[in-house]
């Protein structure tokens, strides 16, 4: 691409040549990053194609086709969610890519209307996120939804729902529509992938990837863990309001309740415009959220309207997008860690650069497929820059530098910490070593055995687990039932009152109903509810033991992924000597808590629908919502018309507000309390 002619120089066969490659090659991108949420090229590579089939169909316009890149409006809305008619279209914006294109544009545009005299200039970042259509009627909202393709978009309004700073209920009772961006910040961004990549799942590539493909579940609840955001910033119908400019609507919408980006800024001149671009180009790598560059409206409403749109873009607005940071560096070597869940993931070790204000000299290469797909090798020279500004990532292989020798790089077969057999498990694009034993795993299993959800070992965190480990004081989850005093009072900071504490904590964790145990074990896919579900079926940890997989995946609500992982699990052999020893250090291995078929059924809890919300003085959630499940009530994240009751802590949020607007019951915590000890 980069000995390409100049647009310019092409004759209209040249022209003809190139044009249909270049546009399936663009299609299939948009392809990638619109409908599937998983791009193959940097946002930088489609802009840069993108901008140079614009040229040449504006200099062979007899070359333009109906179905071109260029004639279309984002991806084609091609899931199972509803589809959406948008009344006023949702158009994209053009591309700028410097300062001097930035100020052609704003010509270009001003000779539109000679007779303006002054123009003013609202400048707003560009949000790294994917554009957002909230309608309200009475103040209500009643639909969200995403751009599609201008026309149709599709329905997302149960997902929107879940989003915090989406306003349910307006400060006035507007019927309108208002637009913006729904993006993931990027410390949420991090943390998903993180476990993604823990599960053996693709990793998104940026933030607008994943806040794509999080807007876009079919199931809200996955929405609603992922810590979605939003910034709107157009209201199409703003005449209903009384607006004149892009700034006040802006705050219009701030004091209607919606999240807005405090940083816009009105100018009026090239000097304004240069210093905006300038601040936020240093600023970008400190915001909390990605921005891909600065986007440039006339804030006088009324003359948007004047100046229109072309088939796909605004005449109005701009996006001058900044450009890509990248630095070249060389691989010396690839490293290979073991994670709790046996993950097995490469990292790339590089000479050191500075990139996005950082030094950097590692990249994850997150699995053998990407590594494989990038073609990385040992003394390859890379282009390395940050995915969403985030996270350091290996754009390409500068081929041209490949050292002659160069051989293509061996995956590992064996673990690199314990040499157990590596795998590929079903549908995963992971590597994993399945020996649960491995000292990798047990180091970074041990803090998830001793957690609240799992063993409840109080005082038994992450810098102690390391201490014990460095010690060699234990090896498994085993060892933590034969510490003694004498072994913890050589830690740091450790004296005979905080060893005592600890060794009751560890002491009372053995008498734990044994749905605990089966989630400390940090079975893949065995969350607590699940551990519960199949502890409660089964009564014992050897009937667990002793089933198959599709003995465990009958059991209500679990299924074949978690039936196969846990009949494969207790499998191995190193894990049934694991299990021998935790008998014989007095672990419980029986089920302990209530069953629905022995549950009270003249309990008023029996088949009763509970949610919890807000702080617990007395107690902790999870110790409220074990109660409950043991007498026989299912409790549940959301508050709807099925809702029974509501047990509401203190700083109870939007749960309690939609369960009075319901007509649901709703308790504090000393009437719940009262009933506790009236059911015993």
């Amino acid at each position: 691409m980069d000995s390409q002619k100049a647009v310019d120089q092409l004759t209209l066969d040249e022209a003809k040549a190139e044009v249909g490659p270049l546009r399936d090659r663009l299609t299939q991108w948009g392809r990638e990053y619109y409908e599937q949420d998983n791009p193959s090229v940097e946002d930088y590579v489609y802009d840069r194609q993108y901008q140079r089939l614009v040229e040449i169909e504006s200099r062979f316009p007899q070359l333009v086709t109906p179905d071109s890149p260029t004639q279309r409006v984002g991806g084609q809305a091609e899931t199972q969610l509803k589809k959406v008619r948008h009344e006023i279209p949702m158009l994209s914006m053009g591309d700028v890519f410097s300062v001097d294109e930035l100020h052609d544009f704003n010509q270009r545009q001003q000779a539109l209307l000679p007779d303006r005299k002054r123009w003013e200039y609202n400048l707003e970042l560009k949000i790294d996120g994917l554009s957002l259509s909230l309608v309200y009627e009475n103040g209500k909202l009643v639909q969200g939804s995403t751009r599609g393709n201008g026309t149709i978009g599709e329905d997302v309004t149960a997902n929107v729902m879940t989003i915090k700073d989406v306003p349910h209920q307006l400060k006035e009772p507007l019927s309108i529509e208002f637009r913006g961006e729904c993006y993931m910040p990027k410390e949420a961004f991090v943390k998903l992938n993180q476990q993604r990549e823990a599960n053996g799942k693709p990793v998104f590539a940026n933030p607008r990837n994943a806040a794509a493909g999080s807007l876009r579940q079919l199931d809200p609840s996955v929405t609603k863990h992922r810590e979605l955001a939003t910034f709107m910033y157009y209201i199409p119908e703003y005449q209903k309001l009384g607006l004149k400019t892009q700034a006040q609507a802006l705050d219009k919408m701030r004091e209607l309740g919606f999240n807005v980006n405090p940083s816009n800024r009105v100018v009026d001149s090239k000097e304004g415009l240069a210093d905006y671009i300038e601040e936020y180009t240093a600023k970008r790598d400190q915001l909390s959220y990605g921005i891909d560059g600065i986007v440039e409206k006339v804030n006088d409403l009324d003359t948007q309207i004047k100046l229109g749109n072309t088939v796909k873009v605004p005449r109005w607005e701009i996006a001058y997008k900044f450009p890509p940071e990248e630095q070249a560096t060389v691989v010396h070597d690839i490293e290979w860690t073991v994670g709790r869940t046996g993950n097995v993931t490469p990292t790339a070790v590089m000479d050191p650069v500075q990139l996005a204000g950082t030094t950097v000299s590692r990249a994850s290469l997150h699995n053998p497929d990407y590594l494989q797909d990038k073609d990385i090798r040992l003394g390859d020279t890379v282009l390395l820059h940050k995915a969403g500004d985030i996270i350091p990532e290996i754009s390409r292989v500068i081929i041209a530098k490949r050292p002659a020798d160069s051989q293509p790089y061996e995956i590992p077969t064996r673990c690199p910490v314990c040499g157990s057999k590596l795998v590929h498990l079903d549908g995963e694009v992971a590597l994993r070593c399945v020996n649960p034993m491995c000292p990798a795993q047990i180091k970074e299993g041990l803090a998830h055995f001793a957690s609240r959800n799992a063993m409840d070992i109080g005082g038994l965190g992450p810098k102690i687990i390391q201490q014990l480990w460095n010690k060699k004081f234990v090896h498994d989850f085993a060892d933590l039932y034969r510490l003694n005093e004498d072994q913890l009072l050589t830690l740091d900071k450790f004296g005979p009152k905080s060893a005592a504490n600890l060794l009751t904590a560890i002491d009372n964790s053995r008498h734990n109903s044994v749905e605990r145990l089966l989630f400390g074990l940090g079975i893949r896919h065995v969350g607590a509810k699940v551990a519960r579900l199949i502890a409660e079926h089964f009564g014992s940890l050897d009937a667990i033991m002793a089933a198959d997989e599709d003995e465990v995946a009958a059991v209500d609500t679990v299924g074949p992924t978690i039936g196969q992982s846990v009949a494969t699990y207790f499998a191995n052999t190193q894990v049934q000597r694991l299990i021998d020893e935790l008998k014989a250090v007095g672990v419980n291995m029986d089920y302990l808590g209530a069953t629905n078929n022995t549950a009270n059924e003249n309990s008023e809890w029996a088949g009763r629908r509970v949610v919890l919300t807000g702080k617990l003085s007395s107690m902790t959630r999870g110790q409220a919502q074990e109660w409950l499940e043991d007498h026989g009530a299912t409790v549940t994240g959301s508050v709807s018309k099925r809702t029974n009751l509501l047990i509401a802590g203190e700083k109870a949020g939007s749960k309690l507000q939609k369960a009075q607007t319901l007509g649901i019951p709703v308790w504090d915590e000393e009437r719940f309390s009262r009933a506790m000890k009236e059911e015993q």
